[in-house]
């Protein structure tokens, strides 16, 4: 039996519908198609709408009309809660019912609170999601921002929707980029000890970088000049590569982003991972030598070119101790693997799916997601530059500037594969045209009802302690029946990775709370009445917390 009273009434109907075809004749149960019930645009035409009709024309081999009168004369009104039927159009049949079946829906807010929309559609099948994975030698950009927002509340998503979800952070700490950065570090050092050195050709000039130096100096003196160029760039790689992490952690943790796995790529040299997965290749017949590098057959399994593992240098590709990982992860024994990357890795998805072809693992349990740039404005025009530092404009620039809110909740607004467009002005504005100020308000303004009952000296009853039969307006009826369609949008948007889907319900919801409050007198003489409408706003409260806790934003009580 469906667990959701929306569901559960949905079902009730399509079964009343059923039954009655069968009681008319008009066709045998194994020959009847599914039922499908749609939602009317125009509240005139109902609840609900199906075109049963229309699909048993030819079994039945009657006209529309005539099965869908066939079908009310025999329809048990009263087993689905049904108010009116009426044919409309061609045959469609227009469904309004009692507005008791949405009652229950408010039973159940309160009966789960915080757990209110969890679904097990995932039934414990394990997902991992590897997520912002940027390089350890800066600090975080807008895209690596976006990447955080909606692999964070992608994860949220689907561990509500019943999944076992791993959050994962692939450290790239072998190759170019590190080494770079221990030369930068030792040149800054050797630097402040008073040495005329030069930084090298490709080192990084951030101002980190020079603090790092003003550290090691302070904790070492000139230790470190006394050292063999081994031991110096081993003591400085860990040095540099702790400091570096630690300031990640420390911003992802300031967006509210954390990892369950922090996944060293060294550790895959370390433990002979890489060099497993190129004899395993190679024993599979995968690759071949040609000019002397070593290539993998990619072109068999979708990609436009074959790839250099080995250069003929002896050194690997990127894509080398990228199988490994990705092998890694495979034999780890997670039912689905889903990696959000940045917008300038969409030519990278075909050849690591066909490296994984290659070496004998299923390339559909891998996902990869895009999420786009974003492009921020300020006063109407294009920014790019950091007016504190000169410099781009950095997660934490973007978060001193106009909070975690505002941000969490614009990157996740819109679908990760369609870039953004973050007005700086609009996010830290006080009005109903600022997205996150009108939901946030939404929450804040039944926080302030409350506050008035308790002062009026009216306790806040619980759900079953009232008669929910004086939720009797519109706008009543629509907020119980966006409450209950929680789950299912819960559902929708990990079925298709798209937490964007609840930034709009929510910003729907709380829409219609704000008309609700414009229509409609909460407290009222009518004791019950009043006492129906604020556990009606009670279960509002409930979805507006559950969805933006969902997507990282938090809900004030006070604005």
């Amino acid at each position: 039996m469906p667990h959701n009273p929306l569901e559960q009434m949905n079902q009730s109907l399509k079964e009343a519908v059923i039954e009655a075809i069968i009681a008319a004749g008009l066709a045998q149960p194994d020959e009847i198609p599914a039922i499908v019930l749609e939602v009317p645009k125009d509240k005139a035409h109902g609840d609900f709408a199906t075109n049963a009709a229309m699909q048993l024309s030819r079994i039945a081999k009657k006209n529309p009309r005539q099965i869908a009168e066939d079908i009310l004369a025999h329809l048990n009104h009263e087993k689905a809660g049904i108010e009116k039927a009426e044919i409309a159009g061609p045959g469609f049949i227009n469904f309004t019912l009692g507005k008791s079946y949405l009652y229950p829906i408010l039973l159940q807010v309160y009966r789960e609170g915080e757990n209110y929309g969890r679904t097990n559609q995932g039934k414990g099948h394990k997902v991992q999601v590897e997520f912002v994975s940027a390089n350890p030698t800066g600090s975080l950009h807008l895209g690596h921002a976006r990447g955080a927002a909606v692999g964070d509340a992608l994860c949220n998503v689907l561990d509500f929707a019943g999944y076992e979800v791993t959050r994962e952070y692939y450290i790239n700490d072998a190759g170019n980029q590190i080494n770079n950065m221990c030369k930068s570090i030792e040149a800054r050092y050797l630097q402040e000890l008073g040495q005329d050195v030069p930084m090298p050709e490709d080192g990084y000039h951030g101002e980190d970088i020079k603090g790092f130096a003003k550290e090691l100096v302070a904790e070492q003196g000139d230790k470190l000049v006394n050292m063999n160029d081994e031991e110096r760039t081993t003591f400085l790689r860990q040095f540099g590569l702790e400091k570096e992490l630690n300031k990640i952690k420390r911003d992802l943790g300031r967006f509210r982003v954390g990892f369950d796995v922090w996944f060293s790529e060294s550790s895959l040299y370390a433990d002979g991972q890489v060099e497993a997965s190129l004899a395993e290749l190679r024993d599979k017949g995968q690759t071949y030598e040609l000019d002397g590098a070593t290539w993998l057959k990619t072109t068999e399994y979708g990609d436009d070119k074959d790839r250099v593992l080995v250069k003929n240098d002896g050194t690997y590709t990127y894509l080398t101790p990228d199988i490994a990982y990705h092998r890694n992860k495979y034999d780890r024994g997670f039912d689905r693997l889903i990696n959000i990357w940045g917008a300038d890795h969409h030519g990278y998805i075909p050849r690591v799916k066909a490296a994984m072809t290659a070496i004998g693992k299923d390339p559909e349990k891998l996902t990869v997601l895009i999420a786009q740039m974003v492009s921020l404005f300020q006063d109407g025009e294009k920014v790019k530059m950091s007016k504190r530092t000169g410099k781009a404009v950095t997660m934490v620039d973007l978060m001193d500037e106009v909070g975690v809110d505002p941000i969490r909740y614009f990157f996740t607004m819109r679908s990760m594969d369609s870039h953004l467009d973050f007005d700086m002005d609009l996010a830290i504005s006080t009005s109903n045209d600022n997205p996150v100020f009108y939901v946030q308000y939404a929450h804040a303004r039944i926080c302030s009802i409350f506050r008035q009952a308790e002062e009026q000296g009216i306790v806040i009853p619980s759900a079953e302690d009232v008669d929910l039969s004086k939720l009797t307006a519109e706008h009543e009826y629509d907020l119980l029946l966006k409450i209950g369609e929680l789950p299912e949008e819960i559902s929708l948007a990990a079925d298709n990775y798209a937490p964007h889907r609840l930034v709009r319900y929510v910003y729907e919801l709380a829409a219609q709370l704000h008309s609700y409050y414009r229509a409609e007198r909460v407290i009222t003489e009518d004791a019950e009445q009043t006492a129906a409408r604020l556990v009606l706003l009670g279960g509002v409260r409930v979805a507006l917390v559950n969805v933006l806790a969902l997507i990282g934003v938090t809900a004030p009580e006070k604005m």
